[in-house]
């Protein structure tokens, strides 16, 4: 575990906290992990970036519930992980840290790419500023696999109903959105390109790139954008903390 990060536990579950060096953190973030459950903790591009630009971070864990409204008996038998993220970890960072509204950003790598999108997209109030690297949107691929999946959904297609594309509101939406993926990433970035023509479809604003090479669906890819999607976060949320409504 790397300089600034300590691990803690919420709601009984365990998560790795970053507290930035500076006098005083500018906003706080959520990152969600992949099927891997990789936490930042140990990641020194991120970690080196946190710190410079002021952001508070914590990293739940939620072993591969894939951050949805479903119960998965791996993380919990009653409790989903979408709910621990909105109830239990914002509660945490809002009693631990005294961010409010519109200072906390929410963002993730694959599985927990899509999480952080499809929580955004259905609570954009709570959660306005979102990022994505390497998304893993169309995961209902994967079910009938042998994976949790096979337990949290009755059919391929009630998994694809669930995934994040199906949840974009026409109307109401996070106001700043951002996902990225490699083109190389044969298994998700077709997912993605199909996100950004739905959302463009629908005239929903965001931001994208589905153009840069930097390695497939790996942390090298991950480790070449964190600095692209940290600013984004950084810059959205200094927006919207300037909001009057």
């Amino acid at each position: 575990m790397l300089t600034g990060w300590k691990s803690t536990e919420i709601a009984g579950k365990s998560a790795d906290v970053f507290e930035t060096s500076r006098s005083a953190a500018r906003f706080a973030l959520i990152y969600l992990h992949g099927v891997g459950q990789e936490s930042l903790a140990d990641k020194p591009v991120y970690t080196k970036l946190l710190g410079e630009m002021g952001f508070n971070c914590v990293c739940p864990r939620g072993d591969q519930a894939w951050w949805s409204d479903r119960v998965c008996s791996s993380f919990d038998s009653k409790l989903t992980a979408e709910r621990f993220v909105i109830d239990d970890v914002l509660r945490w960072i809002r009693d631990s840290w005294a961010f409010g509204p519109r200072g906390v950003g929410i963002f993730g790598v694959s599985m927990g790419g899509q999480g952080a999108l499809r929580i955004a997209f259905k609570h954009p109030a709570i959660f306005p500023v979102v990022a994505a690297i390497a998304p893993a949107i169309d995961y209902h691929q994967r079910y009938g696999e042998g994976t949790p999946l096979d337990e949290m959904y009755d059919s391929k297609e009630q998994c694809r109903q669930d995934t994040a594309l199906m949840h974009i509101h026409p109307r109401e939406q996070p106001r700043q959105i951002f996902f990225c993926c490699d083109p190389d990433d044969e298994e998700w970035h077709r997912g993605n390109d199909r996100l950004h023509e739905k959302m463009t479809a629908l005239g929903v604003a965001h931001e994208c790139d589905l153009t840069t090479r930097a390695g497939g669906h790996t942390w090298t890819y991950y480790d070449s954008v964190a600095e692209r999607v940290l600013r984004f976060l950084a810059a959205g949320l200094d927006q919207e903390s300037r909001r009057l409504l």
